[in-house]
């Protein structure tokens, strides 16, 4: 396939994902506490949410394999896009996420005139500050844990993602009731479009600068903890080799 094509495809695989990301999220929803009938804290309720998404994970995470790298969340590609080619950096930014935005965007558009009663999606309940740090940090790790899951157990796709879904589900936990806990800022580009909310100070600050930022740090701190074996062995090799040979005459 021409890298021209595969482009195609991948722009292609992130609209369909990132629409299908925002759905989703209000399917599930319905599932639970309309079609189940449990209420919005019941205990019973809650665990068969997060028992549902971590299966919603592991299906758009074997969509990302099908599609050789589709994605629905802009700070999945832009870790990637950071540490590879310039030509892949630009296709990223001015391709890539444009897209997933879109699919977002689209995808809100559909819940609304489908359920027009469904509510707002994330919410800021707390300060520009606060909000920008809940979501950097909730950033930095999940983005830690990827990189650090992808060079070590790269190979095991169940064990990869069981890890990331527990890791992504808990911290989302951990920031719902401050920013929602997104990580994600397409999906909440599309509701926050939707609404005419897209262009605030919150917005642009809490779910696009702080997370965008965190992922930078991320890159570089896991690209220090996975640093390969070979940098580290490689002084102790160039000791060895400078060690005097013994002549054959003293032999």
């Amino acid at each position: 396939m021409s890298g021209g094509g595969r482009r195609q495809r991948l722009l292609a695989a992130d609209f369909a994902m990132s629409f299908m990301w925002v759905w989703s999220g209000i399917l599930l929803k319905i599932f639970v506490h309309r079609i189940l009938g449990y209420g919005a804290h019941q205990f019973e309720g809650e665990l068969i949410r997060y028992s549902v998404s971590i299966l919603n994970m592991f299906f758009f995470a074997f969509l990302s394999k099908l599609t050789n790298g589709g994605a629905y969340n802009p700070l999945t590609v832009l870790s990637s896009a950071i540490s590879g080619d310039f030509s892949n950096f630009l296709f990223t930014l001015g391709a890539r996420i444009p897209a997933q935005v879109v699919g977002s965007v689209y995808g809100v558009r559909f819940i609304m005139a489908a359920f027009p009663e469904i509510g707002r999606g994330p919410r800021l309940n707390v300060d520009i500050t606060k909000g920008a740090l809940t979501e950097g940090f909730l950033t930095f790790a999940i983005v830690v844990i990827s990189i650090c899951l992808s060079k070590n157990i790269g190979n095991s796709f169940f064990m990869k993602t069981w890890i990331s879904s527990v890791s992504k589900l808990s911290l989302h936990i951990l920031g719902s009731d401050l920013t929602g806990g997104c990580m994600n800022p397409a999906s909440v580009m599309g509701w926050a479009f939707a609404h005419g909310e897209h262009i605030t100070k919150e917005h642009l600050i809490v779910y696009w600068l702080a997370p965008v930022k965190a992922t930078l740090a991320a890159v570089w701190v896991a690209g220090m903890l996975t640093r390969p074996k070979k940098d580290e062995e490689a002084p102790a090799a160039k000791k060895v080799d400078a060690r005097p040979m013994k002549s054959e005459k003293s032999e």
